[in-house]
């Protein structure tokens, strides 16, 4: 048996990582919440499904009996982290996730300590949520040592998948993240917007969001300023940037689960639209003296990506020791590491243009 647990295996981007899984010949056991779709999930393919829930600190213990290494797919991950990344600590069990949130970054870089004691990786952010944007930092710092100020930007197309819709939801009552001076510091929704050109030569218009690489790109590169962007149409902009008026109604409990019911209605893209839909990543870094340097990426869907990505690092995981420890995808993988994956492809000039 393959010693490896996929969590959340029944939702929409685990069951397309169970699919690539099984083509390379893998066997994961499949874990999660819902037994009835785990059964359904794991029948075709005669592999293993273990059903627990995350409440009890003694049941996830018994269920990582024989287990190398769990990738957790279940989100929100700011509610599925702390239990799972707790029991692998204490398992001694790889841990990996998907999650693009920052404050699930966080929570497992200060685990850092405990994790090189135990030995085991944590390597939060194995999907389109870091691995090109941490990725392509990496490559900009090597080009710009002193680099002060570090741009990522997207254009993900395809539509989302509901937990991504519900992560989303649930964001906007925190508000805005960006790095300042070395800190993480709360921004207003939509703070900055810029403009970008694809390239096939349309612009684009992206405004500032909380993207994960906000916390993981500084551990990447050490660089001090961090802004995030995702292009959205301009009315969706002044609808984020009115809602900065409204977060305190956001907070409210009801309003969450309204709206976090109503983003789970969406079925997420299916085969055909993740083949029509990829992606454009950019980056920029400029020094104190004004120098700057830029790189573009095109990607395929980012739910393809993230299958791709994190299949690629669950390998080289239960194949090559690795020192225990917090890592971001470049760390472990080195900076190069996206330009394997299958669709990806480098451009030299990422045609950022600020706007206000």
């Amino acid at each position: 048996m393959m010693p490896l647990m996929i969590y959340g295996a029944n939702g929409y981007t685990g069951k397309l990582i169970v699919a690539e899984a099984v083509k390379r010949g893998m066997r994961p056991v499949l874990a999660g919440r819902n037994r009835d779709a785990l059964d359904e999930l794991a029948a075709p393919h005669k592999l293993t499904r273990r059903v627990f829930e995350l409440h009890d600190g003694n049941v996830i213990d018994r269920n990582m009996d024989g287990m190398q290494l769990l990738l957790n797919c279940a989100g929100p991950f700011a509610r599925t982290c702390e239990p799972l990344l707790e029991a692998c600590l204490r398992n001694k069990v790889h841990y990996l996730d998907i999650t693009g949130e920052i404050d699930v970054f966080e929570r497992c870089h200060h685990s850092h300590p405990r994790a090189q004691h135990e030995g085991v990786v944590v390597l939060p952010g194995t999907g389109f949520d870091v691995v090109p944007t941490d990725c392509l930092a990496a490559m900009l710092k090597q080009r710009l040592p002193d680099a002060s100020h570090l741009m990522l930007a997207f254009d993900a197309g395809g539509g989302p998948s509901p937990g991504t819709a519900r992560t989303s939801v649930e964001g906007l009552a925190k508000g805005g993240r960006a790095r300042i001076n070395g800190e993480l510091a709360s921004v207003p929704l939509a703070w900055k917007v810029r403009e970008f050109t694809r390239a096939d030569g349309t612009g684009r218009v992206a405004m500032s969001i909380p993207w994960g690489d906000v916390y993981t790109a500084f551990v990447s590169t050490g660089i001090a300023n961090i802004e995030t962007y995702m292009t959205a149409p301009p009315k969706t902009i002044t609808r984020l940037r009115w809602l900065n008026h409204l977060r305190w109604l956001l907070r409210m409990q009801v309003v969450q689960k309204f709206l976090q019911n109503r983003a789970g209605q969406t079925a997420g893209p299916d085969a055909a639209r993740r083949r029509r839909s990829g992606c454009q990543i950019w980056g920029e870094v400029r020094n104190a003296a004004g120098r700057r340097e830029s790189l573009s990426m095109l990607t395929p869907n980012g739910y393809e990506l993230t299958v791709t990505a994190s299949l690629g690092i669950v390998q080289h995981l239960l194949a090559t020791p690795v020192a225990g420890g917090y890592y971001t995808p470049s760390k472990l993988m080195g900076m190069d590491y996206v330009l394997g994956l299958p669709g990806v492809k480098l451009l030299p000039d990422a045609g950022a243009v600020a706007a206000s």
